[in-house]
Formats: C-alpha cells, sequence, structure tokens
C-alpha cells in the first residue's frame, strides 16, 4: 500500500498534524509535523521535517477558521508530495461515548452520533468535528477515520466506570468514561521495551502531565482505572481545568452565585487549574520559573494531588511495579518528576537524582522495589497505525 496518512488534532484555535508515510509507517518517524496556529486572530503556519528542519514557516493573516486552515495545508502537501497522494487522514477524537470503542470510518451516521456527544466534551468535541467536517468537503473522496481518547479505557471493571447514582442514570451514559486514552495506548506499546514482556504485563502508572493532565492504572497493558471520568474536568488539577471538585460547589455556585450553565463551564475549563490557583499563568515552566508564592502554591497543590491519586490508583492496583511520566511537563520538568518521585517513596519508589535531572529513562536506582520511567508519548503514530490497520482490512478503501 502506498500514499500518506495525514493526522490531525483539532483545537479551538490550533491544527495541529502530522504526515506518515504508509511505506515507512515501521521506522515510526513522521516525514513531516507542523500546526496552525492563532486560529480566528493572526494565524501561523509551521512545519518541519523529519529531521526538525523547518519547511515552512508563513504568517496566515486573520480569521482563519479549521476548513480555511486545512485548504492551506492540503495545497502545501499537494506541491510538496506530488508523487504521494493522500491515502487517508486519521482525527483525534476525544469522547467517543458508549458506542465507540475502537477506531471508526467516519460517515454521516457517524458524524450524527460524534455530534450527540458534544456536551460530553464541549472544550474538545466541536473542533475535532469541524476539522473532520472541513476536509469532507475539501476532499470527499478521502477516508477520515475518527480514534477516540475514550476507547482505551473501555476495559475498565463496570464498577470503576460507575458513579453512586440511581442506576437508571448509569445507564443513559452518565458514566466514568477516561480520556488520554491514545497516549496510553502508545505507552502501553512500548512497555516491552523498558520492562521487558513479563514487567510489562505487571502493576502499572502512567502520569500524562502535561496542561491537560490524568493518570491511568493498567494491568497486562490494559486499563484498569483513571483519574479522569464523565468529562475531562475530572481528577489532577491541570492548566486551566480544576479537576476533582466537590458536585456541591456547583450547587452553590447556582443557588448563592447566582451563575448560569455558561459561567460556570468557563469557570471550570477555562480560570481554573494552575492558572485560578496562581493567578499568573498556566504554564508550569512559568510557575516553576517564579518567586510568587501563588505559584509555589499552584505547584505544591499539583504535586499534592498526583500522589493522592497515585494512592488511589495503587490501591485499585494492588500494589505498583512502575511508574511512567509521560506528556509535556512528565517528559520535560525533573523537578515535577522529583517531588513526586520524593513523595512516593512509600510505594517502594528510590529516586535516582542523576538520573531525573539528565532525563534518563529510567529514574530509579537498581535497588528500589518499584521502578519509574520517563518515556514520551506518540499519540499521532497510534492514529496513524489504526489508520493503516483499518485500510489494510479494507474498510477505508
Amino acid at each position: 500500500m502506498n500514499g500518506n496518512i495525514l493526522v490531525l488534532n483539532a483545537g479551538s484555535s490550533s491544527l495541529k498534524f502530522s504526515l506518515y508515510s504508509i511505506r515507512e509507517l515501521l521506522n515510526e518517524k513522521p516525514v513531516c509535523t507542523g500546526i496552525i496556529d492563532g486560529l480566528g486572530q493572526e494565524a501561523r503556519f509551521s512545519i518541519k521535517g523529519e529531521a526538525g528542519e523547518i519547511l515552512a514557516d508563513t504568517a496566515l493573516g486573520p480569521s482563519h477558521t479549521h476548513e480555511e486552515a486545512l485548504s492551506t495545508l492540503l495545497r502545501w502537501l499537494e506541491e510538496r508530495f506530488t508523487a504521494d497522494h493522500l491515502t487517508a487522514a486519521g482525527h483525534r477524537v476525544v469522547h467517543g461515548g458508549r458506542e465507540f470503542t475502537a477506531p471508526v470510518l467516519v460517515s454521516e451516521d457517524v458524524l450524527l452520533q460524534l455530534r450527540a456527544l458534544i456536551p460530553l466534551a464541549p472544550l474538545h468535541q466541536p473542533h475535532n468535528m469541524a476539522a473532520i467536517e472541513a476536509l469532507a468537503r475539501l476532499h470527499p473522496g478521502l477516508p477520515q477515520i475518527a480514534c477516540f481518547d475514550t476507547a482505551f479505557h473501555t476495559t475498565q471493571p463496570e464498577l470503576a466506570a460507575m458513579f453512586a447514582l440511581p442506576r437508571r442514570f448509569h445507564e443513559e451514559g452518565i458514566r466514568r468514561y477516561g480520556f488520554h486514552g491514545l497516549s496510553y495506548e502508545y505507552i502501553a506499546s512500548v512497555l516491552p521495551h523498558y520492562l521487558g514482556a513479563e514487567g510489562a504485563k505487571g502493576r502499572i502508572i502512567v502520569a500524562h502531565l502535561g496542561n491537560g493532565a490524568s493518570m491511568c492504572a493498567m494491568r497486562e497493558g490494559k486499563s484498569i482505572a483513571t483519574t479522569m471520568g464523565f468529562s475531562a474536568l475530572d481528577g489532577l488539577p491541570m492548566g486551566q481545568r480544576c479537576g476533582a471538585l466537590d458536585p456541591g460547589v456547583i450547587l452553590y455556585l447556582l443557588t448563592s452565585e447566582n451563575m448560569d450553565a455558561e459561567a460556570i463551564s468557563g469557570l471550570l475549563y477555562k480560570q481554573s487549574g494552575l492558572l485560578g490557583v496562581s493567578g499568573i499563568s498556566s504554564d508550569m515552566r512559568a510557575l516553576l520559573a517564579s518567586q510568587d508564592p501563588r505559584a509555589a502554591e499552584a505547584i505544591d497543590l499539583f504535586t499534592y494531588r498526583i500522589g493522592r491519586e497515585l494512592g488511589s490508583l495503587a490501591a485499585a492496583l494492588g500494589g505498583l511495579d512502575a511508574l511512567v511520566f509521560t506528556a509535556g511537563i512528565g517528559e520535560h520538568s525533573p523537578e515535577i518528576r522529583r517531588r513526586v518521585l520524593e513523595g512516593a517513596a512509600w510505594l517502594g519508589l528510590e529516586i535516582d537524582h542523576a538520573a531525573n535531572e539528565a532525563g534518563s529513562p529510567c529514574l530509579t536506582r537498581k535497588q528500589s522495589k518499584a521502578s519509574a520511567f520517563v518515556i514520551p508519548t506518540n499519540e499521532d503514530l497510534v492514529i496513524a497505525r489504526h489508520c493503516f490497520a483499518l485500510l489494510r482490512a479494507g474498510r477505508g478503501c
């Protein structure tokens, strides 16, 4: 099979993308990666080649929509890779609900079902949908494949997915779904390289720490429990999202602060988390560099909550064999890793400070009862692999 697979991750003001050659998919390196940022404002098109060289870095001007951004990208790809046509496009879609437990070829019926899930992921799903619909208009013959962040967690025991609400709500879909599944799926796929075939089947907790943050307990490489639940608001405090919150707070905001659903949504999704606590920034790098005590408190809260959730997930697993850090903060912040590992010494983790500072794959000493690793995630590669598998099965041709 020839051609290229375009992987798209659409946000509210950006369109991230990677291009994978089907012939070279096994080497795991994209032909190019890039972003069109600043959509709706002053958009900019930036793209790098396989070796990190800059292939394009151009201002696009104001008021670019997802469709205009995709049109710019498709023109560039056609000019640059005339000999290798696009064979398919894969999309990160945050919420698959109960219906979608595996990647699926997009059809009109699938689109209708995905639109119905927008209330479950209002911060992400509309933009995922916008990219799919725009690409369908621009390239109507191109197979598009939706890959879901919730799908990895469908292996959780039913009890782990339940809320203590009247049963009918659970049956109607009010349950814990979990997110960041494409990232966890990638980590699970490479664990044998770090832990060996048998070690990878053990009690593993993965901390996906970025602007969006969650943790997942795995056994046999499958999700057993995770910190995010019905929505991407649950669990750890994040860059701008609140994390776990007593539902009584929502009732108080409705009745005593006279806030409506839209105002509360804005508060919880965009004004809380590290940004809300610090009053300075949602960027961990800025907070670590700040001397402001509010920044220090935001960092302390973040690492404290990681420690709490680590204990909870270890309880769900009945112990801990390995802890994995991944995503932006997890991969690039030795300070956050140090704080988490020192606080988790009770779980048998003995930090190797030199290895942690150097960003070595293994972060613990040889005698450590449990091990810790930093493993870069690669959601785009997972999506490209799923696209290839569906194409090969004949569903996308």
